[in-house]
C-alpha cells in the first residue's frame, strides 16, 4: 500500500460500468469519498453502498462525489448498480492493482482459494486530490465509519 496521509493520491485507470475507461484525475476539483469493497451483491458491501446512496444528497451540497471500486466485472458492478438503484460510478479493478495499491487484498477470501478480493476501505481526497482520510479495515463484516467521512468531508 503506498497511500499516505496529506500526500497526492495516485493517479488509476479503471473501467466502469459502461466498460469506459475513468482516471482518477477525471474528478479532480471534487471532493472525493473513494470506497473500495470486497465484492457486489454481498451483505455488508450491499448496506455500505445504500448507505453511500442515501448519503448522495449532502455529499453533493459539499461538492463531494463517491467513487466506488471493486474487483468484480464491470458486468457485474452494472447489475450491483441498477438492482439498488446506485448513480455514483463504480469501477472495476478486475486486475487488483489499484486496490494492491491503495488498500490491499484478501487472499483466498470467504474460504475461496485463489479468489482474491479487495480489503473494505475508505478515502477521502480534496478537490486537489490530497489524501485527507484514510480507513481500511481488516474485518470484510465491518462497515465504515459514515460519521467520520460526513466530518471530513464537511472539514475540507
Amino acid at each position: 500500500m503506498n497511500i499516505q496521509l496529506n500526500n497526492k493520491a495516485i493517479n488509476f485507470k479503471l473501467f466502469n460500468t459502461e466498460r469506459q475507461e475513468v482516471s482518477l484525475n477525471d474528478f479532480i476539483g471534487k471532493k472525493l469519498v473513494l470506497a473500495f469493497f470486497p465484492g457486489a451483491f454481498t451483505g455488508v458491501c450491499t448496506k455500505e453502498l445504500c448507505t453511500m446512496r442515501d448519503m448522495m444528497s449532502e455529499f453533493n451540497s459539499l461538492n463531494a462525489q463517491v467513487v466506488a471500486i471493486s474487483v468484480d466485472s464491470p458486468f457485474a458492478n452494472k447489475a450491483f448498480a441498477i438492482q439498488n438503484q446506485l448513480t455514483f460510478p463504480i469501477l472495476s479493478d478486475y486486475t487488483r492493482d489499484v486496490a494492491k495499491t491503495y488498500c490491499g487484498l484478501h487472499e483466498d477470501f470467504a474460504g475461496l482459494k485463489g479468489y482474491t478480493a479487495s480489503k473494505r476501505a475508505v478515502f477521502v481526497l480534496d478537490q486537489n486530490q490530497i489524501v485527507k482520510y484514510i480507513w481500511i479495515s481488516e474485518d470484510p463484516g465491518k462497515e465504515p465509519p459514515y460519521d467520520e467521512i460526513r466530518k471530513v468531508i464537511s472539514e475540507i
